[in-house]
């Protein structure tokens, strides 16, 4: 499960890479009192975005990236690592054959690959953002425009209050309204119009009047800030007057493989004027006066987040409990659940090959079991599976969100054919195990006494789990019998076998 905190003393060296739009980054850096100091960082442009096609990546956008990722890991396999996060952006959310290119991806790296939601995306940024900045009780904006997407949070310190990301990116801009690399000042227009409408849908609570200082994050904003200070315009930082002045520059240039201005690297010639409109947008939009740059970003958050999972700050622990306190679940009956869950899944861990990672899930889903009563109490487990996929938790990746709504839609009811349709193929036997184990430790939740609990034990053989019971359990359990006795069709659709044995016959 989660390691303990002495598994990330002062000196231990972590790595993320993040997997963004434009460009694939990765960081490896040594934890010392707390705080992490860069020992490599490596970055090239994929532009994975460019390579969406109708939904899909193209197979060259995704050779692109399994080329660079190769690369990577030749890095990572030269180090003695305390542990690695890898993370994909909004190519990979939109990407309908994502599973084509992370899977691949996971082979080459030796880690998951996780996919997150945009919002949990703008959490892990403004934690990377956060331990740039001076820890003071000033709230900020902080703004990252990405190939795909742009994150806006509001925050105070290391906590964002608000968190929201919006389809603006710099790659995605730059082939809707500057085709081909063409420059024009209506294409221009086009698109700072774009940018704009998008963001008054958040100017609400995004306005000046709820901030104190605006912070800018990612390679976008810091090539502009460089711009800005190569043509003298500002020491530090970027204002709007400069950001106009800047769009005159552009605007001489009829295409961007003629752009030549000072600062600019060559890569981005294609993507810096979509990202000069969007910003310029957010600008006007959001009535923000100037904004500072920050050299942190998702990598770096990635690596502070690292280290609270590995220290039992687990930003996901907070969220299941988030969950359970929502929606009015008996916070005790749910403890329950996942506690004999976990029980069960350790008795077979070795014999079925199940994966740590495979068994918080399900322990984190038996936690939300019943959320879905919240709803209505028919179809409770469907209710469940709907707000876990659905809902907007900090700390986890699509992929997990996904693969907690297996668990609970499984937990209870007949098993849809296409339950397990969405899970990896290598995956699909120890999840639908982990699948038939919730559904028995939820079967156990109405033996509700710790010691008679403990009485009992349980033993793998192949793909049967054998709980011995003590003598007169049956009879002080008439539900659960009969639970497991007319479940066990449905179990065996999930690969499991249960059998209960009387002490006396082990």
């Amino acid at each position: 499960m989660v390691a303990s905190a002495n598994s990330v003393p002062d000196g231990s060296l972590l790595a993320a890479i993040d997997l963004g739009s434009n460009s694939f980054h990765l960081i490896v850096a040594r934890l010392e009192h707390g705080e992490i100091k860069p020992v490599h960082m490596l970055g090239e442009r994929v532009q994975l975005g460019a390579g969406l096609e109708r939904g899909r990546l193209a197979p060259d956008a995704m050779d692109r990236g399994l080329d660079c990722l190769a690369r990577f890991a030749q890095l990572l396999e030269s180090m003695d690592l305390a542990g690695v996060r890898v993370v994909g952006t909004n190519a990979l959310r939109q990407a309908k054959n994502r599973r084509e290119f992370t899977r691949a991806a996971e082979k080459l790296l030796g880690v998951p690959v996780d996919v997150v939601y945009g919002r949990e995306e703008a959490r892990l940024i403004y934690l990377g953002v956060a331990h740039t900045l001076a820890d003071d009780e000033a709230s900020r904006l902080v703004v990252d425009i990405g190939g795909g997407s742009t994150e806006f949070i509001v925050g105070r310190r290391f906590e964002p209050q608000r968190l929201v990301s919006l389809q603006l990116g710099c790659v995605s801009y730059a082939q809707m309204f500057f085709p081909e690399g063409i420059i024009t000042s209506k294409n221009f227009k086009r698109a700072y119009e774009h940018a704009l409408v998008e963001v008054s849908r958040i100017k609400k609570h995004y306005r000046a009047q709820h901030w104190a200082e605006a912070v800018g994050s990612s390679g976008t904003l810091q090539a502009i800030e460089l711009l800005v200070q190569h043509a003298g315009w500002l020491e530090n930082g970027i204002d709007r007057k400069s950001l106009e002045k800047l769009r005159k520059k552009l605007l001489k240039y009829q295409h961007a493989d003629e752009i030549d201005l000072e600062g600019l690297n060559d890569k981005r010639k294609h993507v810096i004027t979509a990202g000069v409109a969007i910003a310029m947008a957010i600008f006007d939009g959001l009535a923000i006066e100037i904004m500072r740059t920050s050299k942190g970003a998702l990598r770096e958050g990635l690596i502070y987040d690292l280290v609270g999972r590995l220290s039992h700050e687990d930003v996901r622990e907070r969220s299941i409990a988030a969950m359970v306190s929502r929606y009015g679940a008996d916070e005790g009956a749910s403890q329950l659940v996942s506690d004999r869950l976990i029980w069960l899944a350790q008795s077979v861990k070795s014999a079925w090959g199940l994966d740590d990672s495979q068994i918080e899930l399900a322990a984190w889903a038996g936690r939300c079991h019943e959320i879905g009563t919240a709803i209505s109490q028919k179809h409770y487990h469907h209710h469940s599976a709907y707000l876990i996929e659905n809902t907007d938790m900090p700390g986890f990746s699509q992929d997990e969100q996904e693969i907690m709504a297996v668990f609970l839609r499984g937990q209870r009811g007949k098993i849809a054919a296409d339950l397990l349709s969405t899970v990896a193929d290598e995956a699909r036997d120890s999840l639908g195990k982990l699948t038939a184990l919730l559904r028995i430790a939820v079967m156990f939740k109405w033996s509700e006494s710790t010691e008679d609990f403990d009485s009992l034990s349980a033993v793998p053989e192949k793909n049967k789990i054998v709980i011995y019971v003590p003598l007169g359990w049956r009879k002080r359990h008439p539900l659960t019998l009969w639970e497991i006795k007319t479940s066990k069709s449905i179990l065996a659709k999930l690969g499991v076998t249960v059998t209960l044995r009387n002490k006396r016959d082990n």
